[in-house]
């Protein structure tokens, strides 16, 4: 209420404008514009402001010689409404950039939990269509994988590393009994154990897991920390709209915008010099942030620039279901020499009575929210972050040009105009204007800046830590680039060629690789029939993959499926 009612006040016509210089600092005959004014405003009780011009002794910032329309009461309203209009300008001047980061930020998360369940449900299809009779039990660990994949994506503190050896590490017992060596019965609970504790040693795998690994730190430690940056610039916003004004600066503020009222002058509007000695030391803070906040959105738009192709996080999760694949194909070729080594470590198989049931697949698990479409006419993440970088660029000198713009655009009168200045209705500010920054405001002969909010310190501090996370964490380029997941990222160091070549696992290698394109939309839609999107992914060993998410299917239904397939190739050949 107190913005709208200020910028009532302040927009107004030239020639009431000439009619309030024309008054100059003579005490107005009365003061029902005041009064009218202060009701408008929602001040406070229209009783307490004089019907007539008073002597003002009691007055501390409004002070005049000649009679006054304030009282010490009024004074202390005006105080309030001054910084609170303040606020109300900031938050104005800031509400498009705040919309477009939250927008983006809220849009690219959806789409990276559309994206993990859609990637889940690849993985347990490829269980459910090729092994079957270890589908139900694989499920339940390609589930508790993806939600570590998750939790690490949006800030939890575990390591890629840790959560791609625990998948493989309690797939192998699973592996071992249905694949390696299978019997009438089930592997005990505590050889499975075994099995589990010494996958590393045994390497039934190969080197798909160090690949997996690999892969996933490449892919999703670059999209969570833009998706922590995207936050951080959230935050910068919020904190930058609810400044806590000093005394020096909130009697500025009074000064500027309603002392003028005192003296009958309730549409003037100051000087321009005038507010932006007001504004740039009211905001000296603020302005500090200028330097790092253009240095997030360069560090951003480079961190875009490589999210995309082999290492983007869609294409590390839509194909990991490869990987596995590939992981399981590798242990059933060398499955006698695994047996041996198995026998060394935990013995002869001990076994129990079968329990292990069929694929228990949902086809409809999580079927609404799972956007797949064609490359025409659709965005992708790719271009959704270039679209958004594209437009946060816009805003690089939003701090640096703060102050000049709420003058230019809502505090100040135009120039030719006749302007308060803090005293009086004149032609001109003839005080020095200083430049913006803590170090040009000792010269600023409205606003006294002492020291350093502590408050926008600390958020410079998170600028300049998530700056060190978009540029310092090594992500992949052109050139060579080193991996080094610290702390929460994972414990993996090596070098990493950009190139995309078959050791890497993300080159035609035949593993069934596919590509997908993600929508990032506004709004979820009712429904999405995944049945309706029928995706067949040659592996391999010549079986197919049936990626819709349709659960167990005949042989009938992947004849027919093939024949799709290879209708929908020689279409794109021709």
């Amino acid at each position: 209420m107190g913005g709208k009612s200020f910028r009532l006040g302040v927009q107004t016509l030239g020639v009431l404008l000439l009619a309030a210089a024309s008054q100059g600092a003579e005490p107005p005959p009365s003061c029902e514009a005041v009064r009218k004014v202060f009701q408008l405003r929602r001040l406070g009780p229209l009783g307490g402001v004089p019907e007539s011009p008073r002597a003002g002794v009691d007055l501390q910032v409004c002070t005049s010689k000649n009679p006054t329309c304030c009282t010490k009461r009024m004074e202390e309203r005006y105080q309030t409404a001054a910084k609170q209009d303040m606020q109300q300008v900031l938050q104005t001047s800031s509400a498009t950039l705040k919309f477009l980061i939250s927008h983006n930020a809220a849009a690219f998360q959806e789409t990276f939990e559309m994206l993990i369940r859609l990637a889940e449900n690849y993985t347990s299809t490829l269980f459910c269509s090729a092994y079957r009779n270890m589908a139900a039990e694989a499920t339940v660990h390609v589930q508790e994988f993806f939600t570590d994949v998750g939790l690490f994506l949006f800030g939890t503190d575990i390591s890629t590393e840790e959560f791609v050896n625990r998948f493989f590490d309690t797939l192998f017992p699973v592996v071992y009994n249905h694949v390696i060596n299978p019997g009438p019965t089930d592997i005990s609970l505590e050889y499975a154990e075994c099995l589990r504790a010494a996958r590393r040693d045994i390497r039934p795998f190969g080197n798909i897991p160090k690949k997996a690994i690999g892969q996933m730190g490449r892919s999703l430690l670059p999209s969570r920390t833009f998706l922590q940056a995207l936050n951080l610039g959230i935050e910068v916003i919020n904190t930058t709209d609810h400044l806590r004004f000093s005394k020096d600066c909130s009697r500025a503020l009074l000064r500027m915008q309603y002392c003028p009222h005192c003296q009958g002058l309730t549409l003037s509007k100051p000087c321009m010099g005038y507010c932006l000695n007001i504004i740039r030391g009211c905001l000296a803070d603020v302005a500090e942030v200028d330097l790092h906040w253009r240095e997030y959105i360069q560090s951003l738009e480079e961190l875009s620039g490589a999210l995309s192709g082999a290492n983007s996080i869609e294409h590390v999760l839509l194909n990991f279901h490869s990987l596995v694949h590939d992981a399981l194909v590798q242990a059933r070729i060398n499955g006698p020499e695994l047996s041996e080594q198995v026998n060394k470590i935990c013995g002869p198989p001990v076994r129990k009575p079968k329990q292990s049931p069929g694929c228990s697949f949902d086809q409809t698990k999580d079927n609404q929210g799972l956007k797949m479409f064609s490359r025409d006419n659709e965005e992708t993440l790719t271009n959704r972050r270039k679209e958004f970088v594209s437009q946060l660029r816009l805003y690089r000198a939003f701090y640096g040009n703060l102050a000049d713009q709420l003058c230019g655009n809502e505090l100040a009168a135009a120039d030719g105009l006749p302007c308060w200045n803090g005293e009086d209705v004149v032609k001109s500010y003839t005080h020095r204007v200083v430049g913006t920054g803590i170090k040009a405001q000792s010269a600023n002969p409205e606003v006294k800046v002492k020291g350093t909010d502590p408050v926008i310190s600390q958020i410079i501090d998170k600028l300049k830590h998530v700056i060190q996370l978009l540029q310092g964490k090594s992500f992949p380029k052109q050139d060579k680039w080193d991996l080094q997941q610290a702390g929460s990222g994972g414990g993996v160091d090596e070098e990493i060629s950009g190139d995309c070549d078959d050791e890497d696992g993300c080159g035609g290698s035949g593993s069934g690789e596919f590509k997908r394109v993600l929508k990032i939309t506004d709004r979820m839609p009712d429904k999405t029939n995944l049945s309706d999107v029928k995706q067949i992914h040659q592996t391999n060993d010549g079986s197919t993959l049936d990626t819709t998410g349709a659960g167990c299917t005949a042989m009938a239904d992947y004849m027919t499926f093939m024949l799709i397939s290879l209708v929908i190739l020689f279409l794109s050949l021709w």
